[in-house]
């Protein structure tokens, strides 16, 4: 089975406070970021996951999707361990993250979680980061106008 191994991210500046999500599917090469609004640091996480998963599956193909082992590394310990049911989750804000996460999930052959330390996760974390301080940069200049 083809594994492809993304690396996810989601951060705030305040909790809640502006936030955004970074992905590194390094497999495949590609990297984003995407501003979220504002949001508390988990649920900026649980988007990360989401929408690398959809990403994902855009870029592959739904018929390929379905052979492929996804291997999700993040350095939320929190949702990696909600994700392998270690955790129980009470934030009911995180709930419909968590099942939009689960039905993704039915994309693929097979889906993993694992938690890695923050130094291994750079390049998704600095995608999260580049999207927040392009939205802050974007405010700051539409408030000169």
């Amino acid at each position: 089975m083809e594994t492809i191994v993304m690396y996810t991210d989601g951060g705030s500046r305040g909790n809640p406070g502006p936030a955004a999500l970074g992905v590194f599917i390094e497999t495949l090469d590609k990297r984003f970021g995407e501003f979220l609004g504002t949001k508390t640091n988990n649920e900026a996480e649980y988007a990360a996951i989401a929408a690398g998963l959809r990403k994902i599956k855009a870029l592959i193909g739904k018929d390929r999707a379905k052979k492929c082992r996804i291997d999700c590394r993040m350095d939320s310990e929190l949702a990696c361990r909600q994700l392998n049911h270690v955790y129980k989750i009470e934030n009911g804000k995180l709930q419909p993250l968590f099942f939009e996460v689960w039905n993704l999930m039915l994309d693929f052959g097979q889906v993993e979680f694992s938690h890695v330390p923050r130094e291994r996760n750079t390049v998704a974390d600095a995608e999260a980061n580049k999207a927040m301080d392009g939205a802050a940069a974007a405010a700051a200049q539409e408030r000169m106008f």
